[in-house]
């Protein structure tokens, strides 16, 4: 359903006035995610990538002593860039790209592949300030690196994931989670919780919302209205009540039946287990995925170098990779940075 050629640039989204409008080129923040995984060398990567410099102006958050020792184990050279310390606020500059050293001081211990609590309250930080920087208009989008949940908790970081954090700091209590390709794509009713959790969480409002979002997202992604079928939460979508407890029915029909009333061209709940299949993808823009895994097991398997996170409904841009922080092959080169510049390519489009 998508034209794989000009899916990004057909975008339009709509955002607040900032300061560095009147540049030729966006500002985009992005976060160095764990600096224990591949965050760091992907960073290296994308302050040499060619095509990310002619279409923005890159801003990593990071540490400084972090990404110069991945520099150094890999045996590369630190690339050009500007470097300011901590605060970006009317900081301008001739470079194609800006580094904001937060000053951590990561890299005094940092081992590879190796989380602690030091990671994940660094990278935590990387986030925080970059999110400020949106906010404030300092930067015009923010794109996130991987980062690693079990990292946040050891740190003491209560948040599941990037998701709630930007909704929190954004004051929005409508958003969500939806992964994009220009294949088709996902969004997430329920995103971070545990399988036991999911049922209890599931309401027609909060499905009706999520289809509402998407169907805005993707008709400014599509230049036209999409086509979205949302999945049933049971097996067989339930077999009539055979399976679960009638979720199908009581709860997530009558979102699909209020959106289609509302104007959304959309079907469901269908049997996810049948939802993916070849023919329904072509004819198929976005799905509307009762749990995290229902929707990123297929999604990744078929997009997983082209896909793109987007949290929906925020007032300001944010994408992010749609892999993890990769523990097992950071800083040995291997990373790969397509989810990353299609992460920036989309940002960078979103804000024109």
């Amino acid at each position: 359903m998508y034209n794989s050629s000009s899916w990004l640039i057909r975008i339009f989204y709509s955002v607040n006035r900032r300061k560095y409008v009147s540049l030729k080129i966006p500002r985009i923040a992005i976060t160095m995610g764990d600096p224990a995984g591949v965050g760091p060398e992907l960073c290296l990567q994308i302050l040499s990538t060619t095509s990310v410099l002619e279409e923005c102006h890159p801003v990593i958050f990071g540490d400084l002593s972090a990404i110069q020792k991945t520099a150094s184990q890999m045996g590369i050279t630190f690339p050009e860039c500007a470097i300011v310390q901590n605060d970006l606020t009317d900081q301008t500059t001739d470079s194609r790209a800006t580094f904001v050293d937060l000053a951590v001081n990561a890299g005094t211990d940092l081992v590879a592949g190796q989380i602690s609590a030091q990671t994940g309250r660094t990278s935590y930080q990387f986030i925080e300030s970059a999110i400020a920087s949106a906010i404030s208009g300092d930067v015009d989008a923010v794109v996130t690196g991987p980062i690693h949940k079990e990292a946040w908790r050891m740190a003491g970081i209560e948040y599941p994931g990037h998701t709630e954090l930007f909704a929190e700091r954004a004051k929005t209590d409508r958003f969500c989670m939806m992964m994009t390709a220009p294949t088709f794509s996902c969004s997430l009713v329920t995103t971070h919780v545990g399988y036991h959790e999911v049922p209890r969480l599931l309401t027609t409002e909060r499905i009706l919302e999520v289809i509402s979002l998407t169907d805005e997202a993707l008709t400014r992604i599509l230049g036209r209205k999409p086509k979205l079928i949302a999945l049933g939460l049971n097996p067989h979508a339930g077999e009539g009540g055979l399976f679960g407890s009638n979720e199908e029915e009581n709860i997530i029909l009558p979102a699909v039946t209020n959106a289609a009333n509302d104007g959304v061209d959309i079907t469901g709940p269908i049997p996810p287990d049948t939802g993916f299949l070849p023919w329904k993808r072509e004819e198929t823009d976005g799905y509307i995925c009762m749990y995290h895994d229902q929707g990123l097991i297929p999604f990744k398997a078929l997009n997983f170098d082209t896909g793109v996170n987007i949290t929906l409904g925020l007032p300001l841009i944010r994408t992010s990779v749609d892999h993890g922080t990769a523990l097992d092959i950071a800083w040995q080169g291997k990373a790969d940075n397509s989810s990353l510049i299609s992460a920036i390519q989309l940002a960078t489009r979103l804000t024109k």
